[in-house]
């Protein structure tokens, strides 16, 4: 048990420090510096956001990772003493088991944020606490952790209530993380990645996409949910044009494909295509 748990403080800034870095750096670098114009249709906010708005993110984020080290590393000193209710080895339960553990996991946060995140907008909370993250009205990859000190302990406040209420192998909790962080990185990416039909198919259309958290920090008052589009649905939070703004973008971004061929077949055939202005002005 205590071998599940071996690491110290310093290695668990690093860690989460490594991940968040190594996936909004990822993100930022690939749509906003390396393909900006290639992936400029698929841009939900057309502005770019300004490096003092991405300073900002950075800045909070760093507090972030600092106090979900610490609350992280308190959770995994109570599992070494067995208070927790990570198990061993992974079979323990079965492989079953193990994945079901995931999805109750993801069920769990997905129901737990978006209570929290309705609560953060009650007037004397968002005014303190929440208006931090929505300075952010044109997020990028940066804004995931981007959060008031208070906010940052209630978003990770997720983790100790797995820990202590769901059996669970410490590589899933893992996995979990993962895929947490993924889910954040998207919805503020400030680009549409999900296809066309997404936001309106009988099936996935109960999952978030890019677009539905990018018009809540534009938006405010809408589109609560983390992963899934379960709650905002039954609460009627849903923004009534949330359907109609994904399927703008992904018309925006099928637009793009066909004069990036055009463009091509203009190139090859030597003629002139004049290309439409693609980056514009920094906010």
């Amino acid at each position: 048990m205590q071998s599940l748990y071996s690491y110290d403080t310093l290695k668990v800034l690093f860690n989460i420090s490594i991940r968040y870095l190594l996936f909004t750096g990822t993100f930022y670098l690939f749509f906003y510096v390396w393909k900006n114009k290639r992936y400029w249709y698929s841009k939900i906010q057309q502005r770019y956001p300004g490096k003092q708005h991405i300073f900002r993110e950075i800045k909070y984020s760093f507090f972030t990772v600092l106090i979900f080290g610490a609350i992280i590393t308190l959770t995994i000193l109570a599992g070494a003493k067995g208070l927790t209710l990570v198990y061993a080895p992974l079979n323990k339960y079965g492989y079953v088991y193990y994945f079901f553990s995931i999805v109750l996991m993801i069920l769990l946060h997905d129901t737990y944020f978006y209570w929290t995140h309705r609560l953060m907008h009650w007037k004397p909370l968002f005014r303190w606490v929440h208006k931090t993250h929505h300075l952010s009205i044109n997020p990028t990859p940066f804004a995931a952790y981007a959060f008031h000190p208070v906010e940052a302990v209630v978003e990770v406040g997720i983790i100790p209530l797995i820990a202590f209420t769901i059996p669970h192998h410490a590589s899933a909790i893992a996995i979990f993380g993962i895929y947490s962080l993924l889910l954040n990185v998207a919805g503020h990416l400030g680009y549409e990645v999900f296809p066309k039909g997404f936001a309106s198919h009988k099936i996935f259309k109960w999952h978030n996409t890019s677009t539905h958290h990018n018009m809540h920090h534009r938006l405010v008052k809408c589109n609560y949910g983390l992963y899934l589009n379960f709650w905002d649905r039954v609460m009627h939070t849903n923004h009534p044009d949330y359907e109609e703004s994904f399927n703008q973008v992904v018309e925006q971004r099928e637009q793009g494909k066909i004069i990036r061929e055009a463009l091509k077949e203009s190139a090859k055939a030597n003629l002139t295509f004049a290309e439409p202005e693609k980056v514009l002005p920094e906010i």
